[in-house]
């Protein structure tokens, strides 16, 4: 019951959320015509524990962390292509407000779909991730990850494994970028062949993306 309420409450606030205009970054930063330039894939070393927040995510949400080994594993970017994964994240990053979620929920790591509008570094992602698949792009090419940001702490993004390479989508950033151009360590992301996670290699792995 929990999670067809909590769905509901968050297709509402999609839809609410898909009528916000872009937010004020420069348009020709990354327009419809501007496709990336073809960039390395980060690659996924051995197995890795997940963050215990998502495990509780994919109890609650679990048709948010199937799996179909059917849908492609990589994104096929077209400008058009381009233009949704551009206009969601920023749309996204304007919509929700940032928010710990020890200041919102009173515990320390908690992963949802921000269905009030609040939320931290990975109910961001997983907004994206959810609005993306809603919009037809394979949930298989779209890995929550994640990584130490440039303050030491764990953070949580969006990988899009592309025909181009892997970009992240962020809360801290309207502008999509290769992986390798975030200045994060990567650690862990969502595997691509289950329901489990992968090493990229990062040494040290948060036990939280706590957070904003």
């Amino acid at each position: 019951m929990r999670y067809r309420n909590s769905l509901a409450l968050g297709l509402l606030a999609l839809a609410a959320l898909l009528g916000v205009g872009a937010p004020g970054i420069p348009a020709q930063a990354q327009t419809l015509a501007a496709l990336p330039a073809p960039t390395a894939a980060a690659a996924p070393v051995g197995e890795a524990r997940p963050i215990i927040a998502w495990v509780a995510f994919c109890q609650a949400y679990a048709a948010e962390c199937v799996l179909d080994r059917n849908e492609p594993a990589r994104i096929a970017l077209t400008p058009a292509t381009w233009n949704t994964i551009v206009t969601i994240n920023r749309r996204v990053n304007r919509s929700v407000r940032a928010m710990t979620d020890m200041e919102h929920h009173h515990v320390a790591d908690r992963w949802d779909l921000a269905e009030d509008g609040i939320g931290d570094c990975e109910d961001f992602q997983l907004l994206k991730r959810h609005a993306l698949a809603a919009a037809g792009l394979p949930r298989r090419a779209m890995r929550m990850t994640v990584v130490i940001d440039e303050k030491g702490e764990g953070h949580a993004v969006l990988t899009l494994i592309t025909d181009r390479g892997d970009f992240v989508l962020d809360n801290k950033t309207s502008v999509v970028l290769p992986w390798h151009q975030t200045g994060y360590t990567f650690i862990k992301r969502e595997s691509q062949d289950g329901v489990a996670w992968v090493s990229l290699g990062g040494v040290t792995s948060p036990v939280t993306t706590a957070n904003r």
